[in-house]
């Protein structure tokens, strides 16, 4: 919060982070979240147009999912924002999550919101066709019963992606570098650089209020963007600086 009482309104073009939530982490002992005022503050500084995305899910205690990301994604319409997509995270089921009489859990939510419509939209082309055809010809009967002749789009290869998105996790999968797992909880650097090539361009800002081991750091210098990031516990801190000195562009 007090990072971001000195930025300027409208300034951000993207906010990626995944905050702490439901006392999953204990962070140090600095776990607790004002997730109103954080809101407030991220809808005055996100440019119009832009974009936030905000990677949570739910904590189950005595059969009960807790309803947080919900609640957060309510959260944000109040305060302004568009729920522009609601999307999905998934990873291998590993380790223990939720309960044992339900279904494994595999998923977080990636809640995209949008101040009004977002100015970059970039959508990742790489969902493989089933069916690879050129465009044909076709016809349409209409009201009166003649037949007219239209022409249909062919697809390519490839396709866009679908709302659900699959990254495996755990050592060697969610970060290319040894600093990362020094942190509780760390997303794949692969999800942080999709959504970052998704909504801005070369150049933009990327922000995150909850920056941890530097993951969204790392990944916007990695595609030419810049970054502004906070993090209250110190020892994250150092690991992000060592993510972010330690080869962050040496990539095979």
């Amino acid at each position: 919060m007090e990072l971001m009482s000195k930025i300027p309104d409208n300034s951000i073009d993207l906010v990626l982070t995944s905050p702490p939530y439901d006392d999953l982490r204990d962070y140090e002992g600095k776990s607790k979240l004002n997730f109103n005022s954080v809101a407030k503050e991220l809808f005055r500084i996100v440019k119009n147009g832009g974009v936030v995305v905000w990677v949570i899910a739910d904590q189950t205690k005595k059969f009960n999912e807790s309803g947080t990301s919900f609640r957060h994604a309510l959260g944000f319409k109040e305060v302004g924002f568009n729920l522009f997509d609601t999307m999905i995270y998934l990873k291998p089921p590993r380790g223990a999550c939720g309960n044992n009489q339900s279904y494994w859990q595999t998923f977080e939510y990636m809640f995209v919101f949008s101040k009004g419509k977002p100015v970059t939209i970039n959508l990742l082309v790489d969902r493989e066709n089933k069916d690879e055809r050129n465009g044909d010809t076709g016809s349409k009967r209409l009201k009166d019963g003649t037949l007219k002749t239209i022409k249909r789009k062919g697809y390519g290869k490839t396709g866009r992606r679908t709302n659900v998105w699959t990254y495996n996790v755990g050592n060697g999968h969610t970060a290319t570098d040894k600093y990362a797992r020094l942190h509780p909880a760390t997303f794949p650097e692969k999800l942080a650089e999709d959504h970052i090539l998704s909504w801005t361009n070369k150049g933009d800002i990327v922000f995150d209020p909850f920056m941890g081991s530097g993951t969204t750091a790392k990944m916007a210098l990695k595609n030419s963007r810049k970054f502004i990031g906070s993090e209250i516990v110190e020892k994250y801190c150092r690991i992000a600086n060592n993510r972010l000195k330690n080869g962050v562009f040496i990539y095979r």
